[in-house]
């Protein structure tokens, strides 16, 4: 039997690499995989060698202790890899294939699956609706930071490359299909984004990169990028964003002074449920809801707030005992009057994929440059970790096989 080693959450701030088992074609008991999954067999599945596969904010939220994830999980739902076992029912997909990963898992029968509502499959997550590789009460799919992975329903779930030799040659790119540039791409389209548009991002991790990429791409007039790391401003800067920093004060003051005006056509939040307030002393404290409340009065009325950032039902390090439930103290009473729209949830990752795969194979974006993509190796990851945790302006794309030039 082939050995596996993987990325995998030991506690609070620590993340070690690990010998996992080699994938099979059922369900094995481990951390985090619902009793009811434990001998799930799965012959609609392929094994693939891992090419690819990133460190998320969304891991990063787990790792600091900020959920109520297991010890032990194997992390990892940004996957890409090569095809090198096939389940008996997989009939479309190959041996050899080179493949994009949705993170969401979805089965492909479901009436929200049918219904193209592939982030809440019901037939994946026993506790609820929607699963994802690696990740807190998602069902137990073991994650994908490792040298091989198990990905079901096979022949729905893959995106294939068209051409090998091509895919490889950018796979910096291609490997941010799995989840950052359709969530980004998500958040721009829930928004409204257009033609002419002005729109303002809330934070500039990967996510809030590849949205404000993605709003380019959709034909934004202006976008404006609002964070408090001067590193990661510098980044949405170098493909062509206005930004601010929302230490130094209100951020509908600072859109006026590039706008003219204090409100913006549409608004995405890429921060999440770990948001910090503005102004003097922003740095200090967490305030959840501030990004929230603040999309709602920098957006025009009639506007759309498209909500990519992950909240959450259970966070044990949350300021409050609302929080830690993830009620928060929303202005609703601001959205109701301004007739504004919100999208929230998983990014329906079919939804996008196979589009945005075309516009960078040909050469329409390039999203590992918007998001300073940066290869390291399997053993490096806990290192990839600490520096993303500490403010890094990089996105960090690990390497388990050999694929990537590090």
């Amino acid at each position: 039997m082939a050995s596996n080693r993987a990325v995998a959450y030991k506690g609070a701030g620590i993340v070690e690499i690990i010998d996992t088992p080699f994938p099979t074609f059922e369900l094995q008991d481990g951390p985090g995989v619902n009793p009811e999954n434990v001998g799930r067999k799965v012959p609609h599945g392929v094994i693939l060698r891992t090419v690819a596969t990133n460190i998320c904010g969304s891991d990063q939220h787990m790792v600091r202790g900020r959920t109520t994830a297991p010890t032990g999980l194997v992390l990892g739902h940004e996957i890409t890899g090569e095809v090198i076992e096939t389940g008996p029912d997989v009939e479309f997909i190959k041996v050899g294939d080179i493949v994009s990963v949705p993170f969401n898992i979805s089965c492909g029968r479901c009436r929200n699956c049918k219904e193209g509502k592939t982030g809440i499959c019901l037939n994946v997550n026993p506790d609820r609706p929607g699963s994802a590789y690696g990740y807190v009460d998602m069902g137990g799919w073991v994650g994908g930071q490792a040298e091989f992975v198990l990905v079901p329903y096979a022949d729905w779930n893959l995106l294939r490359f068209p051409d090998r030799d091509q895919a490889l040659e950018k796979i910096m790119d291609l490997t941010m299909l799995s989840d950052i540039l359709p969530t980004g791409f998500h958040g721009a389209v829930t928004a409204g984004v257009g033609v002419g548009s002005t729109v303002y991002v809330a934070g500039a991790g990967p996510v809030g990169l590849a949205a404000a990429a993605s709003a380019l791409l959709l034909g934004a007039a202006v976008v404006i990028v609002g964070d408090l790391n001067e590193d990661r401003l510098a980044q949405a800067r170098s493909f062509g964003c206005e930004t601010i920093n929302v230490a130094n004060g209100d951020p509908a003051d600072q859109i006026e002074q590039i706008l003219g005006v204090r409100e913006v056509d549409a608004a995405i939040d890429a921060v999440g449920f770990e948001a910090r307030g503005h102004g003097d002393g922003a740095t200090a404290k967490e305030a959840p809801a501030t990004v929230l409340n603040s999309l709602m009065d920098i957006t025009a009325a009639g506007g759309s707030l498209g909500i990519p950032g992950l909240y959450v039902t259970g966070d044990p390090g949350a300021v409050d005992e609302a929080a830690k439930k993830g009620s928060l103290s929303l202005s609703l009473g601001t959205g109701w009057a301004k007739s504004l729209s919100f999208t929230t949830g998983q990014c329906p990752v079919m939804k996008y994929n196979r589009q945005l795969m075309m516009a960078i194979l040909h050469d329409k974006i390039q999203i590992a440059k918007a998001v300073n993509a940066k290869s390291i190796s399997l053993a490096d990851a806990p290192r990839g970790y600490a520096e993303f945790d500490a403010g890094a302006a990089t996105k960090y794309v690990l390497n388990p096989n050999g694929y990537l030039d590090n």
